[in-house]
């Protein structure tokens, strides 16, 4: 009779289990809120996170309370009632009979940083630091740093720590400068609680940051966001596509490309090659044949591994190559780059790594400055799961190929820094269900080169965000480049000055964005100017205006018209603040008349909201310009000092 009823428990006990499902999934909040995490006031607070599939999960903040439910996947989002400037608050997710808690929230308003490294730097490294980390703290003013994450598909979660951190002496050292500058700035106004999100990448180009949808519209990138989509589908596969379409290059530009083929795979026998212990340029090497070489060089090392450490091992570091590389292990492609000062790091495929010899190629190009394995020994290791380095041999082989100059090997599209959508999917994707006040947006460097298409890709990247966040009417602060280069000395072509145009004419068209002219603290010996307190306070500036509805002029005074009078030619600017002035002389420097392609510097004076260029109106001439170039010399300032915009116009 007891063995009957123990039968029957267990039955029951069994059937039980039958109910529930395979796997419990733990009650979790998104990782962006965060204990001290500023939420958007005045619009709908969404919260998300994951629970039990199907399960009622029941939100609280600041006494409001919302329920909603889990779908199959075990996704939930509820939407709260927008609220107004305030807190701190707790914020509390329950869900069968278990809590989930962040402290020390405030609702207040929320500003998305974004770029490449001038946005990045630090306010530890700009100039007047001192007295930034040294002013008192202030719990109304926080920042979140995204982790730079490289996603070949659209993620729904931040990598990484994720931590909302107050300001704080020991704690605005590590914030974006600009965006702290700004946000600083703008808080003391407002006297509102303000969080800053910095989601940005250092070298990177715009293309990187724009959602896929959208970059597919146009015709250049289709197929390369397509091939993100199948990298990300499958990662094997997409490499090996990759693999393909880059051999295909290299017979195309290679004569020796299908008989070096070879020298990649482990039986190959480099016996005779010679050895070397690459540190920089393999001119420098000593190495015979190498001194003044450009073109293709080989390099081959063998490591062994344990069983364990071989089960273990997911990435090769071999730090930078100058200039083009592909990477193999063991045969297998496991990644390539072009650009000569990014670090390789490529994650190496399950099974790849062999216990006992294992065989890593290379094909790297040189870019016509160096060429080889330019970066220490020290820092070329395999990384295991635990994060434990083995570290690769000082010694390699190396056999030169072809020489061959004048060439750059296309990246693959998931590559940062060039990549395709791949920052999107990985650093803004995730924050998708967060409200913003306005995006602050400081990147251009690496698209210099493509001006024309920037005049379509910023435009792009400025409507793909609005649509994703919900927000059709989100405000942009574009910073525009500041100079760097040599200055000129004659009139002539300008990269930066072409892209300057394309970041002023986005802005113009755009009724929700503001430029910050930047002309005025440039450095031209160091592509990253310290000076960011200003470039922030001119974003907030243009802030005031476009997201807080305040009057006056949004920034720099900009040429409207230029028209002949007389003998000379008058331009007509806007927003001059009560008069335009030039600095150190009467006259203003960097304006120039062109003919056709011929351009020559012209003599120019302010007078008032104008500024005349006497006898420049000769019939011949049909455009003028002013600032063009890489780093320009200006005098020309509005009446409450700021810098002119650069410009180039039609003469009427």
């Amino acid at each position: 009779m007891e063995t009957n009823r123990n039968a029957m428990r267990l039955l029951a006990l069994a059937a039980a289990c039958l109910c529930l499902p395979s796997q419990a999934v733990e009650l979790e909040l998104a990782r962006i809120f965060s204990d001290h995490a500023v939420l958007q006031r005045e619009q709908l607070l969404v919260i998300w996170g994951k629970a039990g599939a199907g399960r009622e999960v029941a939100v609280t903040l600041g006494g409001q309370t919302v329920t909603g439910n889990a779908d199959a996947r075990g996704k939930w989002r509820i939407a709260l009632p927008p609220q107004p400037a305030g807190g701190p608050y707790a914020l509390q997710v329950r869900s069968d009979g278990h809590t989930v808690s962040r402290s020390d929230i405030l609702v207040g308003d929320v500003y998305l940083c974004s770029g490449q490294s001038n946005m990045e730097f630090s306010v530890s490294a700009s100039t007047n630091a001192f007295g930034a980390i040294h002013t008192a703290p202030n719990d109304q003013l926080r920042y979140l740093n995204v982790k730079k994450t490289n996603a070949a598909t659209p993620q729904e979660e931040l990598s990484g720590a994720v931590a909302w951190t107050p300001l704080a002496p020991e704690t605005v050292g590590d914030a974006s400068a600009v965006c702290y500058y700004m946000a600083r700035s703008l808080q003391a106004s407002y006297k509102i609680p303000v969080g800053f999100i910095h989601a940005s990448w250092g070298g990177t180009t715009i293309q990187g940051w724009i959602g896929a949808e959208s970059l597919a519209t146009l015709d250049n990138y289709r197929a390369g966001v397509a091939a993100v989509a199948d990298y990300g589908a499958d990662r094997a596969a997409g490499m090996r596509a990759e693999e393909a379409r880059n051999e295909a290059w290299w017979d195309a530009h290679d004569p020796a490309a299908a008989a070096q083929r070879p020298w990649r795979l482990p039986d190959f026998d480099d016996a005779a090659w010679p050895v070397v212990t690459p540190s920089g340029s393999w001119k420098d090497s000593g190495l015979d044949g190498f001194k003044n070489f450009d073109g293709v060089a080989w390099y081959r090392t063998t490591v062994t591994l344990t069983a364990g450490q071989a089960s273990q091992a997911n990435q090769l570091n071999l730090g930078p190559v100058d200039t083009y590389d592909s990477t193999w292990v063991n045969g297998v492609r496991v990644g390539g780059s072009s650009t000569g000062w990014l670090w390789r790091e490529y994650a190496v495929p399950a099974g790849v790594f062999k216990p006992g010899r294992n065989v890593i190629a290379l094909r790297v190009l040189s870019g016509g400055q160096g060429g080889g394995l330019s970066g220490q020994p020290a820092n070329r290791a395999i990384q295991l799961a635990d994060g434990q380095l083995v570290t690769l041999p000082a010694t390699w082989k190396v056999q030169r190929g072809s020489a061959l100059t004048g060439l750059s090997v296309p990246p693959a599209p998931w590559d940062a820094p060039t990549s395709l959508t791949t920052l999107y999917n990985g650093m803004i994707a995730p924050l998708v269900g967060y409200k913003f006040k306005l995006a602050a947006w400081y990147q251009g460097e690496s698209n210099a080169g493509a001006a024309q298409e920037y005049r379509t890709l910023l435009p792009l990247l400025m409507r793909d965000w609005r649509q994703r966040f919900g927000q059709p009417e989100l405000p942009f602060m574009i910073a525009q480049l500041a100079p760097f280069g040599a200055p000129p000395k004659a009139p002539g072509q300008s990269g930066w000055a072409e892209l300057r145009a394309a970041q002023a004419a986005s802005v113009a068209s755009d009724g929700h964005a503001g430029l910050a002219i930047t002309l005025d603290v440039g450095d031209r010996f160091d592509i990253h100017p310290t000076q960011k307190t200003v470039v922030g306070e001119r974003l907030a500036r243009a802030a005031r205006v476009l997201a807080y509805g305040g009057q006056g002029a949004a920034g720099s005074p900009y040429a409207v018209s230029a028209q002949r009078s007389g003998k000379d030619i008058v331009i007509a600017f806007r927003d001059t603040g009560g008069g335009l002035a030039t600095y150190s002389s009467d006259r203003a420097i960097g304006f120039e008349v062109c003919a056709s392609a011929s351009c020559r510097y012209a003599e120019a004076r302010a007078e008032g909201d104008t500024v005349r260029l006497p006898g420049a109106g000769g019939a011949d001439v049909t455009r003028v310009r002013y600032a063009w170039s890489d780093a320009p010399f200006v005098n020309l300032f509005s009446g409450d000092d700021l810098p002119a915009a650069p410009f180039e116009l039609e003469v009427r």
